[in-house]
């Protein structure tokens, strides 16, 4: 009997060079903690108690390394090379005759027949969806090629200059039908008393950025330039001295007319927008002086209206200039000729009523938009039910069925926002320009969190923006005269076909929700009113201010705190 052969466990052990001859040392480490598992309640019932049990535990695990050579396999390549077959041995199927013979002895017994009927329906089927499926065709060749993911951005693509002097940007406006043409207002305010230099505004073409077109000659600076919806050749402009003229940009610079002094605004002309009339020649403007006053061209010696700005308390109340509120920005819609809207310099939007008879009939709508003044006021093109507001940090929208609050609102940004406007084409994309110079783009059907884009276009402040009728291009106005026309990239400026029910549904998603809000507060301050104060108390309480309701809430919320803590004392 042979004895088996001893194998040798062998272990090798690598170590650089560069590591021999250095001293080991040890050092104290105390405790880790790895991981803690707190006890479980429910496993109590399954614990067993037994007497104490040594166990060793190593946390590192153990490792080995060993090598195997196991057994080679070998494989063979065979095939069959199959001519024809189903033949049987005596026959020779090179023989035509024989296989002849053969297949017709085959083709009348009854089971090949039965065979055959049974398979026909089966074969037929594969048949013709081999003859209708063409392995080799090239399919959907005709179908329309995938639009590539989506790239926003937003370039500028010129840049204009104000010729001398470099005086802030007040106003913007493209010529009337899509034309190539804009309108630009410049004023400084704080250095009109103490300058002497002629103060023009400009009509410029955007293929020349060299020189404007047409140098406007006002008699005084311009702070609004607009034009007219119908005639691509009437200008409409509001003043520093609060008088409003109108050009016609045929006859020169010159103003065509201007109304006198004694009856122009008491203060700056801020805004002055065209109206819907039969014959397209009236206008209206406001000012800081809380006055509304409507024109005609035709004859400019004194206003057609005016309204007061001012938000009485009952319909018996009279409008007092006194009290009116200052008006930082002016909204119309054509679809709603009677109707307008105004922003003021204390954060209210006002909605306004020329065809009122009293005074709560002129002045209907009222909604705490903003902290500071209003700097911009736009109705969607689309849904003129929401309208976009601008002011302090914030750009928010609104609906004209929630008035206690905005449906939808950006962060507060970290620089004061200056101006805004909504695409006429895409009418779900917001246009905000920032004091620091950036343009954003907000897209309402894409991401509300932020904006879509954000484009630097200049280092100084923007303080105005207007797009064009086209959807793609914008015009910037900053504070030091310059004019930069910008261009949106083509998801940002075309609307697709189903972005009108997208966005109808977040808008009706958002006015539900906010007015839900609205109902609940309501009820939780009527609540608080009821525990807090008898029926007579309520009956006086109706008759108070809401000024001093709040107060007496406040109050009685504060005593009965007092209470509840006292009582809680009392009782440790």
């Amino acid at each position: 009997m042979e004895k088996p052969e001893k194998t040798e466990l062998t272990y090798e052990y690598t170590k650089r060079r560069k590591d021999f001859g250095r001293q080991t040392l040890f050092e104290d480490h105390g405790p880790e903690m790895l991981c803690s598992i707190p006890n479980n309640p429910s496993y109590y019932k399954d614990y067993i108690l037994r007497n104490p049990v040594h166990v060793g535990v190593q946390n590192i695990p153990s490792m080995s390394e060993h090598w195997v050579n196991s057994v080679r396999a070998e494989y063979t390549s065979s095939g069959v090379n199959h001519v024809e077959g189903g033949w049987p041995k005596d026959i020779n199927m090179n023989d035509p005759e024989a296989t002849q013979r053969y297949r017709r002895k085959i083709e009348k017994d009854d089971a090949y027949i039965h065979a055959v009927m049974h398979l026909g329906h089966s074969m037929e089927h594969y048949i013709l969806q081999n003859n209708a499926i063409d392995m080799y065709e090239c399919y959907h060749s005709d179908l329309p090629s995938i639009p590539p993911v989506e790239n926003s951005s937003c370039h500028t693509v010129n840049v204009y200059r104000e010729p001398g002097a470099r005086r802030p940007v007040r106003s913007l406006s493209w010529q009337a039908d899509g034309g190539a043409r804009f309108a630009v207002a410049h004023a400084d305010i704080e250095l009109i008393r103490s300058s002497r230099n002629p103060q023009y505004s400009y009509i410029w073409d955007i293929e020349n950025a060299n020189a404007p077109e047409l140098t406007v000659k006002p008699p005084q600076p311009l702070l609004d330039f607009q034009y007219n919806p119908r005639d691509r050749d009437i200008l409409v402009g509001g003043m520093v001295n609060g008088q409003v003229g109108w050009w016609d940009t045929r006859k020169g610079g010159e103003p065509a007319g201007v109304c006198p002094p004694h009856v122009a605004h008491r203060d700056l002309v801020r805004n002055v927008l065209f109206i819907n009339s039969k014959i397209g020649a009236e206008f209206f403007s406001s000012s800081p002086d809380g006055v509304v006053k409507w024109w005609d061209t035709r004859n400019m010696s004194e206003p057609t209206d005016s309204m007061i700005i001012d938000i009485v308390k009952s319909a018996t109340d009279t409008q007092n200039i006194d009290n009116a509120i200052g008006i930082s920005a002016l909204e119309y819609e054509p679809t709603i000729p009677t109707r307008f809207m105004v922003g003021t310099e204390t954060g209210l939007i006002i909605g306004g009523n020329r065809k009122g008879k009293n005074a709560l009939e002129k002045l209907p709508t009222k909604y705490e938009a903003h902290f500071g003044p209003v700097y911009a006021l736009q109705r969607n093109p689309t849904f003129v039910k929401n309208f976009l507001t601008v002011g302090d940090w914030t750009a928010r929208v609104w609906s004209e069925d929630c008035r206690e609050s905005s449906i939808l609102w950006t962060y507060s940004h970290r620089t004061k926002l200056t101006d805004g406007a909504w695409n006429p084409i895409r009418f779900s994309l917001m246009l905000v320009t920032q004091w620091d110079g950036c343009l954003s783009c907000w897209d309402l059907l894409r991401r509300r969190s932020a904006p879509i884009v954000t484009a630097q276009v200049c280092d100084e402040p923007l303080l105005r923006l207007r797009p064009h009728e086209g959807g793609l291009l914008v015009a910037c106005g900053s504070s030091k005269g310059t004019i930069y026309l910008a261009e949106l990239s083509q998801n940002l400026g075309t609307a697709d076909k189903n972005d009108k029910l997208l966005l109808t549904h977040v808008l009706d998603r958002e006015n539900k929700r906010e007015r839900i809000l609205e109902a609940r507060a309501r009820e939780l301050r009527l609540k608080l009113r009821q525990d807090h104060a008898g029926g007579a108390q309520q009956t006086a309480d109706a008759d108070l201010p809401a000024n001093d309701r709040d107060l007496e809430e406040a109050t009685a919320e504060y005593l009965h705190t007092i209470n509840e803590l006292q009582a809680q004392q009392k009782d440790i």
